[in-house]
């Protein structure tokens, strides 16, 4: 079966040190760089914001983690962060990137966010990477990265909702639950959809 790795958002402004850094996200990395050595299709995904972004609480004059209830659902409003062309946007440096061989750019658009690397969060508009996928012959993803309660998920869950097969590499993600729980609530979603979990060990075992 034909498969595709899909390492979510390891950057700068999401590891520690940056404005919304996933605890320990950085931690990953070394188990990311060696499924970038063993898997030839991958996709690298980049968190690349606009300026005023909807997704900003800056953007709508409010404090960082508040909920926009002029959306249906409300949101969180995050700090500025992943802004484009600036260095919180960048890989982290220890991620061997340049062994990717795609790179998915989500949330360009000022008035949508992305948190899935298949669909902008309006669920509708596509990034183009199920097309891009599906041209290769991939069946199944690997989905490894930050953060598993946002990114991570979302990613998996519309990876199932378009038809991959869907692994999730347990030692290659990190979270933030800001709420407790969030962690677990997510990975319950992920496992309830179809999505296999598995160690790194386990994938390159069988390479």
């Amino acid at each position: 079966m034909e498969s595709a790795l899909i390492v979510v958002d390891i950057q700068n402004d999401f590891c520690p040190g940056g404005v919304l850094a996933v605890p320990d996200g950085d931690a990953i990395i070394p188990a990311a760089n060696s499924l970038l050595a063993a898997y030839p299709i991958s996709v690298l995904t980049q968190d690349w914001h606009p300026l005023n972004h909807c997704s900003f609480a800056s953007a709508k004059s409010l404090p960082p983690f508040s909920l926009d209830t002029s959306a249906e659902p409300p949101n969180v409003l995050w700090p500025d962060h992943c802004v484009a062309g600036t260095k919180g946007a960048d890989f982290h440096p220890a991620l061997q990137s340049w062994k990717a061989r795609f790179i998915i750019r989500k949330g360009t658009r000022k008035e949508l966010d992305s948190y899935s690397a298949f669909f902008e969060n309006d669920g509708v508009t596509p990034t183009g990477l199920s097309g891009l996928l599906s041209s290769l012959g991939i069946q199944r993803v690997l989905v490894c990265g930050l953060a598993t309660d946002y990114c991570v998920k979302a990613t998996a869950l519309d990876a199932r909702r378009v038809g991959f097969k869907v692994v999730i590499v347990e030692d290659a993600i990190k979270g933030i639950d800001a709420n407790p729980g969030d962690i677990d609530k997510a990975k319950k979603q992920m496992r309830d959809a179809g999505c296999m979990f598995v160690q790194t060990y386990e994938l390159l075992a069988k390479i």
